[in-house]
């Protein structure tokens, strides 16, 4: 036969049928605790102790859960009603969008494209605040400045100016604080980094130098200190720097250009090809073959020259500097005809990249060729060397 099963008050102990909300007796909320009528008359005076306890916190676990409960259906509940909300403007917006285009006021696709543009812009920009925030705190936590306070005000102040898109006046403020803790690898990397963003090459050098001081180890400062170091034409150095970034933290077009144009400096050409075949491998584009294109060139190989700068203008077809080095190509193989119409599509001249001038080295970042500098930038600055080979 079925056990008579009740549902007891935790307070006043009284029996309440299965279903119950609040006793019966004193009026209590219910807990979940349930148990066989007899059981309570059968165990003796220790269990009744232990039971009780066990009971005590049974309930009080029930309680913060039931709380817990309530307090997630009020959010579902606000959920909803955002959602709900968010719908209603929406589907406004989308009802003015069509009436203004009805009227010829907005163009529905360009309108859409602008959203797009936007919404990508705003997420960049939250999650560069993310990252800008999480390396000031960085920052402040590596400081070993003698006077700390000066340090932390100017780092929250230059922070806060980047913010607000006032970046000469942020990196100034950046700057003192540098003055003042001369060791701090992050914020001396940081600096290093915005000026070799923006192709100054001998302030990007001040700071990525006094980074590598710090951390002689991190790749990424070698990368980047490694291209500002063969822009200034020390060759040595600059390959020592690049050679360890390449081969302990992976490959990337920055480095392997960087030491081919060392090699290129050094008359080591089959060396010189080889890493610009390794950077092409690692990131084939426009800028890739180009710069394979200029140098088949250089050493009279017209064919392989001509190979590569095609593949160039066929992947970008507004390479201007591409075009005139092709038409030049076309010319010494005696294609006049299709060196004619390269050349009607190069708007401008160019000029080979290891043309080296009697005088010394050309500048390898801060060149005449401000697409392939652009081009290096912005892969050096996007090499990761977290995930290693």
């Amino acid at each position: 036969m079925r056990p008579n099963i009740s549902h007891y008050c935790q307070k006043c102990l009284a029996a309440n049928p299965l279903g119950q909300e609040f006793c019966s007796r004193c009026g209590t909320r219910l807990m979940i605790v349930v148990e066989p009528s007899t059981s309570r008359f059968e165990a003796g005076p220790a269990s009744l102790s232990t039971d009780e306890h066990l009971l005590e916190r049974i309930s009080a676990a029930e309680n913060r859960v039931a709380r817990l409960a309530e307090r997630l259906e009020r959010s579902l509940d606000l959920l909803l009603r955002y959602a709900q909300n968010a719908y209603f403007d929406r589907s406004l917006m989308r009802a003015l969008v069509g009436l203004l285009t009805e009227d010829g006021v907005v163009e529905t696709e360009r309108l859409e494209r602008m959203w797009s543009e936007r919404c990508q812009r705003d997420t960049v920009e939250q999650e560069e605040n993310v990252q800008r925030d999480e390396l000031r705190l960085r920052i402040l936590t590596e400081a070993r400045a003698t006077d700390k306070h000066s340090f932390e005000e100017l780092v929250n102040e230059g922070f806060l100016l980047l913010e607000d898109k006032q970046i000469p006046q942020g990196i100034v403020k950046l700057q003192r604080a540098a003055e003042i803790s001369e060791n701090n690898a992050a914020l001396n990397l940081f600096i290093g980094e915005h000026y070799f963003r923006r192709g100054k090459t001998k302030q990007a050098r001040a700071y990525l130098e006094r980074a590598h001081a710090a951390l002689p180890g991190d790749l990424r400062v070698s990368l980047l200190l490694g291209l500002t170091c063969a822009d200034d034409g020390e060759v040595a150095l600059a390959k020592d720097l690049l050679s360890s970034a390449t081969s302990q933290g992976g490959s990337s077009f920055a480095g392997h250009y960087g030491l081919g144009w060392v090699f290129v400096a050094e008359k080591k050409w089959r060396r010189a090809l080889g890493e610009f075949k390794r950077a092409l491998t690692v990131k084939p584009s426009p800028e890739a073959h180009y710069v394979l294109g200029c140098l088949y060139f250089e050493l009279n190989r017209d064919a392989l020259a001509v190979r590569h700068l095609r593949k160039a203008t066929e992947m970008d077809a507004g390479y201007a500097e591409a075009f005139y080095l092709l038409a030049q190509a076309f010319e010494r193989l005696g294609r006049k005809d299709l060196a004619q119409q390269a050349l009607e599509k190069a708007d401008r001249k160019g000029v080979n990249l290891f043309q080296l001038p009697k005088s010394g080295a050309r500048r390898l970042m801060a060149g005449a060729d401000k697409r392939l500098a652009d081009a290096l930038r912005e892969d050096a600055l996007a090499t990761d060397f977290t995930q290693g080979h």
